[in-house]
């Protein structure tokens, strides 16, 4: 199966780079190219892609509000996008994250890593491995910031502080929670289920059922919520 992929990006020259890569891989190719949001937006609708390269800045429509209109078209569900920029802590990169993006990636990047991306998008799988996502919502998150304070711990002692009020993750069993920990914590299926002394097919049902008892369209949003809920702090995964 071919992954096709959109590129979006304001640059002619840097899209013209990653279209010579991308067409050069015999299981992926570029179908569209746009130079801002709503040409990208226009051109997932028109072509099926599987993935987007999508800038997070660029002028008029930028990347952010081209993420929100993808995610947020259950005709687009099975849309990845992965998010590209200059900056890796970004309020933008966070917001496109918490809306539903894959990842993200450093225009830097090498060439095999950008294709590592683009097939790990295409899979369903979040790009959570580099350490750099996790510190950039780690980084914000502590910060408080517009996504609050991380105060609770993971679970034990008095538990959430939020006294009586329902909490979002009150709707996840004990184990749910546990796999939400760990995801936040970086840890993919295989590793959980090493850990909790499952088998992988079983993290994965539990991972299906807390994204959709939580509204995630994609695993990086669970990270934020683990963050967020304070079931994993920053440094202490």
């Amino acid at each position: 199966m071919t992954i096709r992929v959109v590129l979006a990006d304001d640059q002619t020259l840097l899209r013209s780079a990653f279209r010579v890569l991308v067409d050069s891989e015999p299981d992926m190719e570029v179908v569209a190219e746009a130079s801002d949001g709503a040409e990208a937006v226009d051109a997932v609708r028109a072509t099926g892609a599987d993935v987007v390269l999508m800038d997070i800045r660029m002028p008029g429509t930028d990347g952010l509000v081209a993420t929100r209109a993808i995610t947020a078209d259950p005709s687009l569900a099975g849309v990845r996008i992965v998010i590209l920029t200059t900056f890796e802590v970004d309020d933008y990169v966070v917001q496109a994250l918490r809306a539903g993006a894959s990842g993200f990636l450093g225009k830097g990047a090498e060439p095999e890593e950008l294709l590592a991306a683009i097939r790990t998008a295409a899979k369903g799988e979040a790009l959570l491995s580099p350490a750099a996502t996790k510190g950039l919502i780690a980084s914000f998150l502590a910060q408080g910031g517009a996504y609050g304070t991380v105060e609770t711990d993971g679970g034990e002692g008095n538990g959430d502080e939020r006294g009586n009020e329902e909490g979002p993750l009150d709707v996840l069993t004990g184990r749910e929670r546990e796999v939400l920990t760990l995801i936040g914590g970086g840890l993919n299926n295989e590793e959980i289920a090493q850990r909790l002394s499952v088998s992988p097919l079983t993290v994965k049902t539990h991972v299906n059922r807390t994204m959709s008892k939580l509204g995630a369209r994609d695993r990086a949003q669970l990270v934020v919520a683990a963050y967020e809920n304070g079931l994993v702090r920053p440094g202490s995964h």
